[in-house]
């Protein structure tokens, strides 16, 4: 009797440890994978001095890269940043995206599907250098039956691991919307919490915008053109960020209707009419660039939950913080932002 527990126990240890092999051998080769294609991206970067001085670059590029040097520096001086090496060099997408980020979510129910990775822990999205093995795990994913929405970042956090570099595309964006991405990403070096995404993106979503509307305002002045341009955006934005996340709220509820005895045809049918509902209501919202909102919410179409989830992601927990901000620490953001760093551990 002791000889056959033994052996069973003997018999599940090497089960255990077959499947352990085989995640580390997945990890293995999409870290290797992600490795290498960060580092491609490193060395091929050019540090900044050089492009300044490089006379086929734009002077309107190179004015933005001067840009990015004062944002950094208004992160460091006036929200207590530690100052990095990030952005320090540029590198040349040749208007390609170099990244490829996938989410996926249950096609009934507003739930993100997760990846788990070391240090880390949870996060509910993916990223690829490599467009074939972004296609693959798309494939993967569809097959079963998520929801998949694939986009490519206008830029990224390596959370201190890497020099992360200006990339080429973020020379497009205006002066606000630069600086909200800039102190954006470099937020998540500050604080990122374990296994906590919507927490981190909504954090440093909130203080990318402050951060840019303070520096739009030492930079430009108070009632500069850069400065009310970007406070329209956000104004609109604001409008459209609300409405889909009662969009969503909406799917919640429909999602939570349904039961078991429900045929797949009527819950598909249901969800597509509900969606086509969401999406139509954008063209009544009082949006300046109403057009470009409607078309970029036919998006939903196609994405799914993963659209309305991306809202969730990075926007849900907005008014918690500014109630927070503006109340407890008086519109402060240097102040806020010590108050997080010291109330949640980073990694």
């Amino acid at each position: 009797m002791f000889k056959k527990i033994t052996f069973w126990i003997f018999e599940i240890v090497l089960v255990i440890i077959f499947l352990l092999m085989i995640v580390a051998h997945s990890f293995i080769i999409y870290g290797a994978s992600q490795g290498i294609g960060q580092f491609t991206i490193i060395i091929k970067a050019q540090p900044i001095q050089d492009v300044m001085r490089d006379e086929s670059f734009p002077d309107s590029l190179k004015q933005k890269l001067a840009l990015i040097q004062e944002i950094k520096k208004f992160a460091i001086d006036s929200l207590g940043f530690k100052g990095t090496k990030n952005y320090t060099t540029v590198y040349n997408q040749n208007n390609k995206s170099i990244l490829l980020t996938i989410t996926a979510c249950e096609p009934y129910h507003l739930k993100a599907k997760e990846w788990w990775f070391p240090i880390i822990g949870k996060v509910s999205y993916i990223g690829y250098f490599n467009k074939k093995e972004a296609r693959k795990e798309i494939e993967f994913l569809k097959e079963k039956d998520f929801d998949v929405n694939v986009y490519s970042p206008s830029g990224w956090s390596t959370l201190g691991w890497f020099n992360d570099p200006i990339q080429s595309n973020m020379l497009k964006q205006s002066e606000g919307n630069l600086a909200n991405l800039i102190i954006h990403e470099l937020t998540h070096g500050v604080l990122f919490v374990k296994s906590n995404v919507t927490f981190n993106e909504n954090l440093a979503s909130f203080i990318g915008d402050k951060g840019a509307e303070e520096f739009l305002k030492i930079k430009y002045g108070e009632h500069s053109k850069e400065r009310r341009n970007y406070n329209q955006s956000k104004h609109d934005e604001q409008i459209y960020k609300n409405y889909m996340l009662n969009g969503t709220n909406r799917l919640d509820s429909l999602y939570n209707s349904f039961t078991m005895h429900d045929l797949e045809q009527i819950k598909k049918r249901k969800k597509s009419k509900l969606i086509a509902d969401i999406v139509i209501g954008v063209d009544h919202l009082p949006l300046e660039k109403r057009k470009n909102y409607f078309n970029y919410s036919l998006n939903a179409f196609f994405e799914g939950n993963t659209f309305f989830m991306s809202f969730r992601r990075y926007d849900s927990q907005n008014d918690v913080f500014e109630k927070e901000f503006a109340h407890q620490f008086h519109a402060n953001l240097r102040l806020y932002i010590d108050e997080m760093k010291k109330r949640y551990t980073s990694l």
